[in-house]
């Protein structure tokens, strides 16, 4: 589903901003001028065979042997180009907007994120970002708030 779209159904306001393709979570924070921290990069995982959206700071990893505990999960592994282009068909891979509720997924956020009061995101194309109150966020998606995740140096 077209982000933008979804946002206005529910009155969210947010800013939309246009920039030149990234590839990246942290390509796109410098694109838009944003902090790390506030980027909202989604990561999927299968744990088990069951897929699950990680929000977590662009600047930062997923601890798989954390998300592996909570989960109680055996095998946790990141999920394939091509079962993204297959779980996300209305998006660019690497594109994936952090909405894993639009998609059947339970998303957890990790606490990091949104310190400063919003969150950035992909649009679901690599050339526009979303900017939205992480309280907004949180109130569409409803993630499960957990620390799983680590800043990269």
């Amino acid at each position: 589903m077209e982000i933008t779209k979804y946002l206005d159904e529910h009155g969210v306001r947010y800013e939309l901003f246009s920039h030149r393709p990234a590839f990246t979570a942290q390509q796109m924070a410098a694109e838009d001028h944003v902090g790390g921290m506030d980027v909202a990069k989604p990561v999927v995982v299968k744990a088990d065979g069951k897929y699950y959206m990680c929000v977590l700071p662009a600047c930062c990893k997923v601890d798989m042997e954390a998300l592996g505990v909570y989960l109680k999960a055996e095998m946790v592994d990141l999920a394939s180009e091509d079962e993204l282009a297959q779980l996300f068909p209305d998006c660019e891979v690497g594109a994936e907007p952090p909405f894993g509720n639009l998609y059947g997924m339970i998303t957890f956020m990790d606490e990091s994120l949104g310190q400063d009061g919003y969150v950035v995101c992909q649009g679901g194309s690599h050339d526009r970002a979303v900017k939205l109150d992480v309280h907004d966020y949180e109130s569409l998606v409803h993630p499960r708030v957990l620390k799983f995740s680590y800043h990269l140096h």
